[in-house]
């Protein structure tokens, strides 16, 4: 059966709130020399994806520009340079809708080969598709913005969020210890990723509560609430010690210089969106081991049609709790 001409899509013609993106139909893509056509089953909405469509992260937009990063689907169709990719592959990707790629949120996506991989065969689609994410922003944050080694200390901040719970089960995979912050009402889910010490963010005694826990200092600081709160966490680095900042757009934190550099200290700026393609596969062959193996978990707060992409970037926006998800196949699976 041949392909249609065209296909459902959630897109913009303009930056702005989710009142701008758009649902129609646009042609199918074609997919060059080096590119796959995948038919979607499954996508993420992504806090940088909100960033992307109102214009807060500027990025190439090529307009109607199709919202959205990441997918789960199938190969249907390949470009003639390549030839390891079989017609039917269950693929997934994470770094669609920046730098000109068109997005994900539509029936079809066009995907440069080096940016897809493989789907393992024991991998849940609906849970492959919520970490994609997540769990590749831990991956690099961690390992190659953090250079996180095994019997390290580390403070994750916002835990409870995708990328901080991913941050969570990483580091911990990795042989490291996580003192977490979070709302008690997240306490156990971030015991579930696997924290060893969990504090409420707000408690007035968070400083000493967070020095008892680590009387010999953090090796690094990862705070994905995006407050940064340097007054607090740079007393609390060990010598050497890295703060990621990866969240905060807007935050405008004082600095206790003095303390930073007699500690050795750095603090890394980070965002998956600027990593290589190189990086991301080997984020990717981290993710698929776990994915394949069942130890990566996530929290899914509900699944929209990709004719409610609105919706869920509304509720993105709102902070709701879990990872929201929009399905174009009705049987994803």
């Amino acid at each position: 059966m041949g392909l249609p001409d065209m296909m459902l899509a959630a897109y913009l013609t303009e930056l702005g709130g989710p009142e701008r993106i758009r649902i129609g139909h646009l042609p199918v893509p074609v997919p060059g020399p080096t590119d796959v056509l995948v038919r979607t089953a499954l996508m993420a909405v992504n806090h940088v994806d909100t960033f992307v469509r109102s214009g807060g992260y500027r990025t190439q937009t090529p307009f109607p520009f199709v919202i959205g990063r990441d997918l789960v689907g199938t190969v249907v169709r390949t470009g003639e340079g390549v030839d390891d990719l079989a017609i039917g592959a269950k693929v997934w990707c994470n770094s669609l809708g920046h730098q000109g790629r068109q997005g994900s949120f539509a029936e079809f996506a066009v995907v440069p080969r080096e940016r897809l991989y493989r789907l393992p065969a024991q991998a849940d689609p609906a849970t492959a598709v919520s970490v994609l994410h997540t769990a590749a922003t831990a991956y690099l944050g961690l390992f190659r913005t953090g250079s996180l080694r095994p019997g390290e200390t580390v403070l994750v901040a916002g835990a409870a969020g995708g990328v901080g719970s991913a941050a969570v089960q990483l580091a911990v995979a990795a042989g490291a210890r996580v003192i977490a912050t979070a709302v008690p009402e997240d306490f156990d889910w971030c015991r579930r990723c696997g924290a060893d010490v969990l504090t409420d963010y707000r408690d007035q005694a968070l400083p000493a509560l967070l020095a008892e826990a680590a009387p010999e200092g953090f090796d690094l600081w990862w705070d994905n609430s995006g407050r940064h709160d340097l007054d607090l966490a740079v007393p609390l680095l060990k010598r050497g010690g890295r703060i990621i900042a990866l969240a905060g757009m807007a935050a405008r934190p004082v600095l206790p210089m003095g303390a930073l550099y007699t500690r050795d200290a750095s603090i890394r700026g980070f965002v998956i969106s600027n990593a290589s393609a190189a990086d991301l596969a080997e984020a990717a062959a981290v993710v698929n081991d776990l994915l394949a193996t069942n130890r990566l978990i996530s929290r899914i707060n509900g699944t929209y049609p990709l004719t409610a992409a609105a919706e869920a970037h509304r509720q993105m926006e709102a902070g709701v709790k879990g990872r929201i998800l929009v399905a174009s196949d009705p049987d994803p699976g």
